[in-house]
C-alpha cells in the first residue's frame, strides 16, 4: 500500500514541471538535467522534493522486491516442511511396525537398531535442510529490515510532500491573487520610466519593486525580467540573475540586450564555478555578436578559463 501511495505522489510531480521548466535559450532552469543551473529559490525547492521523492520510492520499489522474494521463499519453507511432516509420520508409523515386529520376536535386536539407526540419519539429514532454509530466510529478513522504510520516514516523507504541494499551489495562485499596489493608479509606462531612473540612480529595491509590478501587469515582461536579472548580477545574486536572463530570452530572443544579457549570463555562471557553461556562453556571445563590446569582454573571459 505504501508502494502504490509512494508511486502517486511522485508521478504528481510530472504535469507540475511545466512550474519550473519554461523554454529557454539556454536551457537553465531545466530541472530534467544532470547538473541544472540558473533555478530560483522554488525550483531549487521542487529539485529537491524530487530528489527525496524519487530515492524513497526506489527504496521502497526495492522493499517490494525483497518481500516477494520473501513470500516465495517462505512457501519453499512450507513445502518443505509439509514434506518433513510426512516422512516424520512415516518415520513414526515404520518405528511402531518395527517394535510390533521385534516384540513378537520376527526379527532379531540386531536388525531392530540397524533400521531404528537408519530412521535417526533419515531425520537428521531433513533437519539439517530445514536449518539451512531458515538461515537463508532468515538473512533475507534481515536485508529487508536494513532497507525498510521506517513510519519516521514516512511520516518525513508526507510531511515534504505537503511543503511541495503548499509551494506549487503559492505558484499557481502568484497571480490569481493580485495585490494592490501603490502603482496602481499611474499608468505602466510611468511605472517603467520610474524604475528605470531607479535603476540608473542604483536603486535597486525600489526599481525591483517597480518592474516587478510591470511583469505583475504583463507588461514589457521581457524587458522586465531582463533588467531585474541585471539588478540581481550587480547585487552578486548570480543564480536569481541568471533565473531572470533566462526568462526574458524565452520571451524575447531577439532584443537588443541580448549580447549583454548573454555575456552576464555567462560571467554569472563562471562566478558560481559552472565553467563548462560559463565557456559555452562565452563562446556563443563571440559566435553570435562578434563586433560587439560583449564579444571582446567574452574572449578575454574565456582566456582566463583555460
Amino acid at each position: 500500500m505504501k508502494s502504490i501511495y509512494l508511486a502517486a505522489i511522485f508521478a504528481a510531480i510530472v504535469p507540475l514541471k511545466l512550474l519550473s521548466s519554461e523554454p529557454s535559450a539556454f536551457g537553465a532552469g531545466n530541472l530534467d538535467s544532470s547538473q541544472p543551473y540558473g533555478l530560483t529559490q522554488s525550483e531549487k525547492v521542487i529539485l529537491q522534493t524530487k530528489d527525496k521523492l524519487n530515492k524513497v520510492v526506489v527504496k521502497s520499489n526495492n522493499q517490494a522486491n525483497e518481500v516477494e522474494s520473501l513470500r516465495e521463499r517462505i512457501d519453499g519453507l512450507q513445502t518443505i516442511i509439509e514434506g518433513l511432516t510426512r516422512k516424520s509420520q512415516e518415520n513414526k508409523l515404520g518405528l511402531q511396525e518395527l517394535e510390533e515386529k521385534n516384540n513378537q520376536g520376527l526379527k532379531n535386536s540386531n536388525e531392530y537398531e540397524k533400521r531404528l539407526s537408519e530412521i535417526s540419519q533419515a531425520n537428521t539429514v531433513e533437519i539439517k535442510e530445514l536449518n539451512q532454509t531458515l538461515v537463508k530466510t532468515k538473512v533475507l529478513l534481515e536485508a529487508i529490515e536494513s532497507s525498510y522504510v521506517t513510519k519516521e520516514e514516512y511520516n518525513t516523507l508526507v510531511g515534504d510532500f505537503n511543503k511541495f504541494k503548499e509551494l506549487v499551489s503559492k505558484e499557481l495562485n502568484k497571480n490569481v491573487a493580485k495585490k494592490s499596489s501603490q502603482f496602481d493608479k499611474i499608468s505602466n509606462a510611468e511605472v517603467e520610466k520610474l524604475a528605470k531612473e531607479n535603476y540608473d540612480k542604483k536603486h535597486y529595491t525600489k526599481s525591483i519593486e517597480q518592474y516587478a509590478h510591470l511583469i505583475e501587469n504583463n507588461y514589457r515582461p521581457a524587458r522586465a525580467h531582463y533588467m531585474i536579472g541585471e539588478m540581481n548580477y550587480y547585487r552578486k545574486n548570480y543564480a536569481e540573475a541568471i533565473a531572470y536572463f533566462k526568462k526574458s530570452a524565452s520571451l524575447y530572443s531577439k532584443a537588443d540586450y541580448m549580447p549583454t544579457l548573454m555575456l552576464h549570463t555567462a560571467i554569472s555562471m563562471d562566478e558560481t564555478s559552472d565553467f563548462k557553461n560559463a565557456k559555452s556562453f562565452y563562446n556563443g556571445v563571440i559566435a553570435k555578436y562578434p563586433d560587439s563590446k560583449a564579444a571582446s569582454i567574452a574572449k578575454n573571459k574565456l582566456i582566463k578559463i583555460k
